[in-house]
């Protein structure tokens, strides 16, 4: 980038003509049949504009930007999405999701939903272990599905996710592996529990054009440790969020600001000969133990 941090002055005469610029362009969308799109488009141009004219963006800059979005287009495929890995890092996904979930009661709150899920995880039972052959510390998830009433959800969905111990999902290997993913179903009285790997810290993928942003920036690519969940159930609003680890000095410093207060909550270290809570026998290794209660608010809520 260069050097220039204060913009030139601009005559009245300059602010004009690129004022009358922005009219245009702003007219040719006037025919849009479809409101909504108008709106959105319409939009898209005055804050872009109003970006390049407040910057004074060079031609050499507009470049090195058209570069920097065709290498995150070329990077993209079915495993990678680094589209979203720009718009967390900049915020607009949480900023996307703030949004669309307003508070509602005492409803749990999301976060972002990042670019790893995948479809058709394997399904377990109530008690099962997500983890497959990921790496990690066996960590005890448990509590419950209600609605904003109170009332327990029987049946809810519960897709959960989580990178192992080495900081990978297992969409990152490459061998089709699928680890520490599944889904399963909250019981009659809406409880849920299931074995995962106790969440660590990790990088975000950071060896293209996403990551180069961030170094120029000396900003870290490192997420605070966490584990994925997605709840839905019918007639109540799905919701996309994580637990977090409280005492993990990554909290404030997020690299995608998916962090909320009221998601950090206490991975209680246990002993190896300590009981797990269904007898299972994880052959003298320590474990952890987490509790984390959902509340969904109802569907049609912003």
């Amino acid at each position: 980038m260069t050097d220039q941090t204060q913009p030139p002055a601009v005559t009245e005469e300059q602010q004009a003509r690129e004022a009358e610029l922005v009219q245009r362009v702003l007219d040719s969308f006037e025919g849009t049949p479809d409101e909504r799109l108008k709106q959105i488009m319409s939009a898209a141009v005055r804050h872009l504009h109003a970006f390049l004219r407040d910057v004074r963006l060079t031609e050499a800059e507009w470049k090195q930007g058209i570069d920097f979005l065709t290498a995150v287009g070329h990077i993209t495929d079915e495993r990678r999405q680094e589209f979203i890995l720009l718009s967390d890092t900049l915020g607009a996904s949480m900023q996307t999701i703030a949004i669309n979930n307003e508070a509602y009661e005492d409803a749990t709150e999301a976060t972002v939903f990042g670019p790893f899920f995948v479809e058709d995880a394997p399904r377990i039972e109530l008690g099962g272990d997500i983890a497959g052959d990921a790496s990690g510390q066996p960590c005890w998830v448990e509590g419950t599905v209600r609605d904003t009433a109170g009332n327990p959800v029987a049946g809810a969905r519960i897709e959960v996710w989580e990178a192992d111990d080495d900081g990978f999902y297992d969409v990152q290997y490459g061998d089709d592996r699928v680890a520490g993913r599944a889904h399963l179903f909250s019981d009659a009285d809406g409880a849920f529990r299931f074995w995962a790997i106790t969440p660590t810290p990790y990088p975000i993928p950071h060896d293209g054009p996403v990551g180069a942003m961030l170094a120029a920036t000396g900003r870290s690519p490192m997420r605070a440790s966490h584990l994925h969940f997605m709840v839905s159930a019918p007639a109540l609003r799905t919701l996309v969020t994580h637990v977090f680890v409280r005492g993990d000095e990554l909290l404030a410093s997020d690299s995608v600001f998916g962090v909320k207060d009221s998601l950090v909550k206490d991975f209680v270290e246990q002993a190896a000969d300590a009981p797990t809570p269904d007898g299972r026998d994880l052959g003298g290794r320590t474990w952890s133990r987490t509790r984390f209660d959902i509340v969904l608010a109802p569907s049609g809520t912003a």
